[in-house]
């Protein structure tokens, strides 16, 4: 399941009161999509459609049309690494390992990667910041490379 099917499993009304408190926190913006959605009465699964339309309890989702855009794996991917290097940075969590390991069984982070902070090293950290650069400067400040990458070896 996606993010995109969770979020309709959890329920979008759900998803935005999430969103007002993390957005609160952290400077963000609420997805405009998601407060016209709830404002739609369209919570998910729960009413029946929501990103997808839900029959019998299960997403209907069109066909692929094989037209994501080339760049939506670091868009999903690297605001989690990037927040792992705050995390680690700001004294969250002090054992790199232990963060790893933490959002491999947490979040699901795909086990073969090693974790977010494993990933960025085999990656290369200098190529994973200066991406986080270059979708910070086409989709905002959301993508901006926290500072504590300058710790990151």
């Amino acid at each position: 399941m996606g993010p995109i099917e969770l979020m309709d499993s959890v329920g979008l009304d759900v998803g935005l009161s999430v969103a007002k408190v993390m957005s609160a926190a952290f400077d963000r913006q609420i997805p405009g999509l998601l407060e016209q959605l709830v404002g739609e009465e369209r919570f998910g699964r729960k009413s029946g459609h929501g990103f997808y339309e839900w029959v019998d309890g299960k997403a209907v989702k069109p066909a692929s049309s094989g037209g994501a855009p080339e760049d939506i794996q670091d868009r999903l991917i690297l605001p989690m690494v990037n927040e792992a290097v705050a995390c680690l940075s700001e004294g969250v969590i002090d054992d790199p390992e232990l963060l790893d390991a933490g959002v491999i069984f947490g979040t699901g982070f795909a086990p073969f990667r090693g974790g977010p902070l494993n990933y960025a090293r085999a990656r290369g950290v200098t190529t994973v910041v200066a991406r986080l650069e270059e979708l910070a400067a086409r989709y905002g400040p959301r993508f901006a490379p926290h500072s504590g990458w300058s710790n990151i070896e």
